[in-house]
């Protein structure tokens, strides 16, 4: 099968959503939230969600799960609660939710963070994975993090994975 032919259900407009997990933040001051909107926005894809959540284990899961159930909702974004202060419960909300793991994400993920941060890259618990045909990626709350992630692996394969996705 020929590259061209594999791209050719590609997706053009992704429609995403966008969760952000803090105790603090607000529509203000969630910089990590808004770096992955002006992002998703500037490459010609939609934001379908974009709400912040307390770092809450069942608040997550029931706000992920909804995502995934909106039929418009292809890719689903989190930020923040992915390191491993106490506090830190996305991962634990996420994993039990997903249907297929996408191990390549945060091991790809952590190695470009080394590249930058070095050993501290190590205490990220980044993840990605599908549940009810819709993509999801946990990223870091920190916004440099976040704009590694998207520039550097979930953008460029955006439209790759909803149409992939999109198949039966």
């Amino acid at each position: 099968m020929s590259s061209k032919h594999h791209h050719s259900k590609d997706a053009t407009a992704v429609s995403c959503s966008i969760i952000t997990v803090s105790d603090s933040r607000t529509f203000e001051t969630d910089t990590s939230g808004m770096t992955i909107r002006d992002l998703i926005t500037g490459h010609g894809h939609n934001l379908s969600n974009y709400e912040i959540v307390p770092d809450d284990t069942n608040t997550i899961g029931q706000r992920v799960r909804s995502s995934c159930d909106n039929e418009d909702c292809k890719v689903v974004i989190l930020t923040g609660g992915t390191g491993i202060s106490s506090r830190d419960s996305t991962i634990e909300a996420v994993l039990p939710i997903l249907e297929k793991r996408l191990d390549g994400f945060g091991e790809l993920f952590r190695m470009l963070s080394y590249e930058e941060i070095g050993a501290a890259a190590m205490l990220s618990r980044a993840i990605g994975g599908i549940c009810n045909n819709t993509a999801i990626f946990a990223l870091p709350g920190s916004t440099k993090a976040v704009k590694l992630a998207m520039e550097s692996l979930i953008i460029p394969q955006l439209g790759h994975i909803a149409g992939l996705l999109r198949r039966d």
